[in-house]
């Protein structure tokens, strides 16, 4: 069972549908998570062997890979439009994790890039300081 696994995470505000395939492709489980913190990282601690995960870039993406990356070996945040594949056959969140896992096992994802936490701060407050003075500039000029 200490071998490599895929996982292949569908990630919606509720639930993460979740896909693990083993190195030779076979699909060895599938779950459903509720999208909170220690629901997610009670069942990657249950998992052994070497983990690759990927999940696409969305609005949980950010935490997702905060809270994943120190317990995973490979982290892939992958961009939905490059992915092709996801838009073949049939649609479901079941499938689609599965979709996910393949491409991979296959390594046929584009990644996204997601910095470090402190990079990712830095660029919030840079933004919010601008925000503010641009609001304080305007209601200067209302005055």
């Amino acid at each position: 069972m200490d071998c490599e696994k895929y996982i292949g995470l569908d990630v919606h505000q509720a639930t993460i549908s979740v896909a693990v395939l083993d190195s030779t492709g076979k699909l060895v489980m599938e779950s459903i998570l509720e999208t909170k913190a220690a629901t997610i990282l009670q069942f990657f601690a249950g998992l052994r062997g070497t983990l690759s995960v990927t999940f696409e870039e969305g609005t949980c993406a950010a935490w997702l890979y905060d809270l994943l990356k120190p317990h995973v070996d490979k982290l892939v945040v992958c961009n939905p439009r490059k992915n092709a594949l996801l838009k073949d056959g049939n649609k479901s969140d079941r499938i689609d994790a599965r979709k996910l896992a393949e491409l991979l096992r296959g390594n046929q994802l584009k990644p996204v890039y997601h910095g470090e936490t402190g990079v990712r701060m830095l660029r919030e407050l840079a933004r919010s300081y601008l925000t503010i003075g641009d609001s304080l500039r305007r209601k200067g000029r209302l005055l």
